[in-house]
């Protein structure tokens, strides 16, 4: 394999930084008529400063409700009126479902795409790929596109207007992105795109991971009194871009296959996609039987930013063994990212670790008073 590295074209980020959407855009060429595929939360919130900078740009502008999953249904609606407003741009403004609609969307037109996420609850916005979910919340696949955004804005005020528990959610995703590109690499496994990790890939996964050490406290409590700080804008940063390339460029194993699983367990459709990553995470560091010392560190900055470590956390406090093997089936599906370890993983070694990282957190939370 050849080693690859992937990234978008252009990276943005500050305070009030959706102001400089239509100039960005301009910057990369794109002048024609755009559709935003929005979120209603993140619309209500920046469509006056989109319908303003937009005309003073002179690019025509639609904007298109995002139906709440990103399905093949949804994916075929909103292609349908990017043809019927003749889009020649496609943009993803809000949660990680809506940039990988709008992903798919402008990868099955050929046509550019940017995302403005409305929160840093994962690390989607950087992603050459999207999440495809069943229209009641079921995993069912990832989609590989030929490219990666255009442009990635992310504009730190409305990050910082969101509520905490997202912040927290992209914490739990870029948590995984150390660990899953080591596995990746030792397992000579190929990335998200195809080919071997490279040294800058690796880098950048541990960065991530240094930084949700260093900073994760400091933003929770920026974000709490919805201030945008230092720690802030830095953990944003290792939420979307430091993950991002981290993920794609490094590869994906254990945690997000577990993650996976999770989703055919009804009690967890209303937990993000990172906090269930997070507690994948653990299991993942389990099942490779890493440092006891590292886990609890792992587990340690779980309880200090508030992400979920045990099974009832994720609404699953009495796991019988059928839906733990159920779970962890889905993990170790055919063409899971769970196989990209070392070894063989097998479903009843998902099942172990997922009742082994249980009990040990929740002894850890006994410790730590709650």
């Amino acid at each position: 394999m050849l080693s690859v590295f992937c990234s978008p074209s252009r990276y943005v980020q500050g305070r009030n930084a959706t102001e400089s959407l239509a100039s960005e855009l301009l910057r990369l060429g794109h002048a024609g008529h755009a559709l935003i595929i929005a979120s209603k939360s993140t619309r209500k919130q920046l469509e006056q400063i989109w319908r303003e900078t937009f005309t003073v740009a002179a690019i025509p502008l639609d904007i298109l409700d995002f139906g709440g999953e990103c399905s093949s249904v949804e994916i075929a609606r909103c292609k349908a009126e990017a043809l019927r407003v003749g889009a020649v741009i496609i943009i993803g403004a809000g949660g990680g479902k809506v940039l990988d609609t709008a992903r798919a969307v402008a990868s099955e037109m050929d046509r550019p795409v940017a995302c403005c996420p409305g929160t840093a609850s994962s690390d989607a916005p950087c992603s050459a790929s999207s999440v495809v979910y069943s229209p009641d919340g079921i995993f069912q696949e990832y989609l590989f596109h030929k490219r990666n955004p255009d442009l990635v804005l992310v504009d730190t005020r409305v990050i910082a207007s969101a509520p905490v528990r997202f912040l927290i959610s992209g914490m739990g995703d870029a948590l995984a992105t150390r660990f899953e590109a080591e596995a990746v690499r030792q397992a000579c496994k190929p990335n998200g795109v195809g080919g071997v990790s490279t040294l800058v890939a690796a880098a950048i996964a541990d960065l991530c991971y240094q930084t949700l050490i260093k900073d994760g406290v400091a933003a929770v409590a920026a974000a709490e009194a919805g201030a945008i700080t230092p720690a802030f804008e830095r953990i944003v940063e290792a939420n979307t871009l430091l993950s991002g390339l981290g993920f794609e460029s490094g590869g994906l194993a254990v945690a997000h296959a577990v993650h996976n699983g999770l989703t055919v367990a009804e009690e967890t459709h209303d937990r993000l996609h990172g906090e269930k990553v997070a507690f994948g995470t653990l299991v993942q560091l389990v099942l490779e039987g890493r440092d006891s010392a590292l886990i609890e560190e792992v587990m340690g900055f779980c309880h200090a930013v508030g992400l979920p470590m045990t099974l009832a956390e994720l609404g699953l406090e009495h796991l019988a063994p059928e839906r733990a093997r159920a779970i962890a089936e889905r993990a170790v599906a055919a063409g899971e990212t769970a196989h990209n370890e070392a070894f063989v993983v097998t479903a009843e070694a998902v099942m172990d670790a997922l009742y082994a990282a249980d009990a040990w957190s929740r002894s850890l939370k006994a410790e730590y008073g709650g």
